[in-house]
């Protein structure tokens, strides 16, 4: 083709569907570039690990287009910079990211490329809002969900785009073997029995948003905080590497809601905006990914031992107490855990062990295969009480009568602890591990309630 190509960086937007960068090179051939720069290095085992086969996939749906994905590693602008010199192109597009070393980057490398003469464009296919387009009545950021929710709810959301028709070039230029990258090393022998649990790619994610809407979602608002029930719509893990959109998921949303869904299909949207709640906090107030949100948490007097030995029996899931380690048990082995699980593991953590919330934050982020800045920074300050819109802190959950709610008959708790989910846990961690069978517990729940809301009052006063 006698056309300059475009240049298509992808970050996490793995999909065909909906996607205006991709969508804008369509008539010029393009070339997809993944960078190995810092930040992608920068992920723990179990992203990386499930970046790695985001990327893969996507090659393979290229493949039968004629098209590919040239793989590289280095400064991103640095990349660019070669790739555009090789190449010819005159144009390189992305979609956006909102995190503040995201952010950083692609500011310097839009001035960069526009003034050696390219042009740059980035799009939003990562949320449904963008966090400078929603604001509160006096024109600042809203810190608590509900009018978040209420602000944003009939908003106009663009339809989802259909797959483009893609040309490409005839000569593409060197590209690193992606298993030179060693995404999955991290992972050790628990890659295996993970990749076992992904939901991995375009397809599949759309296949399970059908089946969800379909099947589960009228039942949602009023089962989904059951641990034994498959009556989430799992689909985290697909929005974090953008193997389907946000906008796919809204519209399919209220295409339910006003059929069947109901009240069901309405929670699912208030979840969507729940993620997107946490992506407008994270661009407002990017402390709240490693600094405590409310000022005055950052004096508030946390266990003395760190991230000790108490930490570590939470991440090995020895606590003694059945539910938390169950929960433990499920995220090292799937790379997920269920939601109403994930507050009891964070409560017990930052509460009744009186451990800091960012080593739990640390821990997800490395276990993680839906792993996501914003959601996660959120969510252990969201449940820890010092963050914006958060659980007060003396709502403490009580582990054993959570368990007797949401896992009554003990069937989640049986099949971590005891079951084949306990085999696969043993197959998967590290051999230096023991495991501890029917640990003692570290604290009792009334003491560790007491203990924490003693510090609680301490910091009040």
């Amino acid at each position: 083709m006698s056309e300059a190509p475009i240049l298509y960086w992808m970050r996490r937007d793995f999909r065909l569907h909906d996607n205006p960068a991709l969508a804008s090179a369509a008539g010029r051939p393009v070339i997809p570039v993944v960078i190995r720069d810092a930040t992608v290095r920068a992920l723990g085992a179990a992203p990386a690990f499930r970046f790695g086969r985001a990327v893969e996939d996507f090659c393979k749906n290229l493949d039968p287009r004629g098209g590919q994905v040239v793989l590289r590693t280095g400064d991103a602008l640095e990349v660019l910079e070669a790739l555009i010199a090789e190449t010819g192109a005159t144009r390189v597009v992305w979609n956006r990211l909102y995190d503040p070393q995201a952010q950083d980057r692609d500011s310097r490398i839009k001035a960069a490329l526009k003034a050696k003469g390219i042009e740059v464009e980035s799009f939003n296919a990562h949320l449904l809002f963008e966090p400078w387009t929603v604001e509160t009545g006096t024109g600042g950021f809203y810190r608590v969900y509900t009018p978040f929710w209420r602000a944003v709810r009939d908003r106009d959301v663009p339809s989802p785009m259909a797959t483009p028709s893609l040309a490409f070039p005839d000569s593409w230029p060197n590209s690193e073997p992606l298993g030179d990258w060693g995404l999955g090393a991290k992972m050790q022998r628990g890659a295996e029995v993970v990749e076992r649990h992904f939901l991995l790619g375009e397809a599949a994610a759309l296949n399970r948003l059908t089946t969800f809407l379909e099947n589960r979602v009228a039942r949602y608002k009023d089962e989904r905080d059951f641990l034994d029930l498959d009556a989430t719509s799992g689909l985290s893990e697909p929005l974090a590497y953008g193997e389907i959109s946000p906008r796919q998921c809204w519209h399919a949303g209220w295409r339910a809601m006003d059929g069947a869904g109901g009240k069901g299909a309405e929670h699912f949207l208030k979840e969507l905006v729940w993620r997107e709640f946490a992506y407008h906090l994270m661009f407002h107030s990017p402390h709240i990914l490693k600094d405590s949100w409310r000022p005055e948490w950052e004096s508030f007097p946390w266990s003395a031992e760190g991230d000790g030995e108490v930490a570590e029996r939470w991440r090995r899931g020895e606590t003694g107490v059945e539910i938390i380690d169950a929960a433990m048990r499920e995220l090292y082995v799937t790379g997920r855990m269920h939601n109403r699980a994930r507050m009891l593991v964070a409560s017990y953590l930052t509460k009744h062990l009186m451990v800091d919330w960012r080593v739990g934050r640390d821990w997800f982020a490395e276990t993680l295969t839906d792993w996501d800045p914003a959601s996660n920074a959120m969510g252990w300050q969201w449940v820890a009480g010092s963050g914006p819109d958060a659980a007060p802190f003396f709502r403490i959950f009580n582990p054993e009568t959570q368990a007797e709610k949401f896992d009554r008959k003990g069937v989640y708790r049986n099949h971590w602890l005891r079951g084949a989910g306990a085999r696969d846990f043993a197959a998967a961690i590290p051999k230096s591990w023991t495991i501890r069978e029917n640990p003692r517990p570290m604290i009792s729940l009334s003491e560790g309630r007491e203990r924490a809301l003693s510090a609680y009052k301490a910091l009040k006063s």
